[in-house]
C-alpha cells in the first residue's frame, strides 16, 4: 500500500487577505496524487502572521538572496538583515 502524495500551494491569483475578526487568510490549493481536491484557506491571528513576515524576511536574506532581488529593491524588511546574521 502506496501513501498519497498531497501538495499545497497557494492560489496565486488570490492576495493575502483581512477577515472581518482580524485574522489573515490565505487562499491554498490541495492536491491529492497530482488532482485537484479542494480549496482551503490558512487563517493566521495578526501575531502569526507577523512572525510568518519575519521568518520569511530572515530566512530569504541568506547568500541567494541577490541571485532573485537584487538589494536595492527589497522591501525594508529585508534589508540589513544579511548583515545582521553574519555579525552575531
Amino acid at each position: 500500500m502506496s501513501a498519497d502524495r498531497v501538495q499545497v500551494s497557494r492560489v496565486p491569483s488570490k492576495p493575502v487577505r483581512r477577515e472581518v475578526d482580524g485574522s489573515l487568510s490565505i487562499d491554498l490549493w490541495l492536491r491529492r496524487d497530482g488532482a485537484f481536491e479542494a480549496d482551503t484557506a490558512l487563517r493566521l491571528t495578526p501575531a502569526e502572521a507577523e512572525t510568518l513576515h519575519a521568518q520569511l524576511c530572515y530566512a530569504l536574506d541568506d547568500s541567494t538572496a541577490a541571485l532573485i532581488t537584487p538589494a536595492f529593491s527589497r522591501p525594508d524588511c529585508r534589508k540589513g538583515v544579511l548583515t545582521t546574521r553574519t555579525q552575531t
